[in-house]
């Protein structure tokens, strides 16, 4: 499968910096019980993209034993996309894990460092792979240029630290799970948006199955809503409750 040619300063511009906060609630009926918040914030300044994405989910899985997640991310992307340097700490029940990574282009290559507690690790990504906010404007620009199903590669600091392959489909816009009715809609400022179901599979092992997917609604300003993730064992729906559009810098170019 051929990849899409990695255009970063495109693929940004078609983003808007914002904060996104999601309820998220197991299953897909809009009744499901809620089970923790997810932020995502991205802004922009001079020097470059900030994200900063925090998860909090706390799970019953029996009556008396509960399974506590959270996971924080801070990282910083180059505004043509070249690079990432984060922090991300994730806890599950009171047991804390810090790692620290970047990526960067070397020696011709896109190299990338991690830092963790079990040791260092050292991979070469795939030249192609797309930073975390260029890979969020590169989806949009490719839905605007009327793709209707199309991979990228994506770097991944929260799961598995590598590359993912996604695979991207526009659903027709029935196919997309409706919104909670006892929910507030918030009022995206964009124009258009579009249904995606997105499989992702391991970079390197791009032969098995997808290790989950994702269905969402993809607005033209980057924000996303009426999220499904679909691990195969479970199912989580994240719904947007609130939304804060930033302004973006007026920065010289020289």
């Amino acid at each position: 499968m051929a990849l899409a040619l990695l255009v970063p300063q495109e693929a940004a511009a078609q983003l808007q910096p914002h904060r996104a906060e999601y309820v998220l609630r197991l299953g897909t009926a809009a009744n499901g019980p809620r089970i923790g918040i997810a932020v995502q914030d991205i802004t922009l300044d001079c020097s470059g993209w900030h994200i900063r994405r925090n998860i909090s989910t706390e799970i019953a899985l029996t009556s008396t034993w509960k399974l506590s997640l959270a996971s924080k991310l801070d990282g910083k992307e180059p505004r043509d996309g070249t690079g990432f340097r984060y922090r991300l700490v994730q806890i599950q029940n009171d047991d804390q894990r810090t790692t620290t990574g970047k990526v960067e282009r070397a020696d011709g290559k896109l190299r990338l460092e991690i830092t963790a507690p079990n040791g260092p690790t050292h991979l070469v990504l795939p030249a192609a792979t797309l930073m975390p906010v260029a890979a969020i404007g590169h989806l949009v620009d490719r839905l605007r240029a009327k793709a209707t199903a199309f991979p990228a590669l994506m770097f991944d600091a929260e799961i598995f630290g590598d590359a993912f392959l996604v695979d991207v489909t526009e659903l027709d816009p029935d196919a997309l799970r409706p919104e909670p009715p006892a929910q507030k809609p918030v009022a995206v400022p964009a124009e258009h948006s579009w249904p995606v179901f997105m499989a992702f599979t391991r970079g390197r092992e791009q032969d098995h199955r997808p290790l989950f997917s994702v269905s969402a609604n993809v607005y033209q300003n980057g924000v996303l809503d009426r999220l499904t993730v679909d691990t195969g064992l479970i199912k989580v729906s994240a719904d947007l409750q609130k939304l804060q559009m930033h302004q973006a810098p007026a920065c010289s170019s020289s």
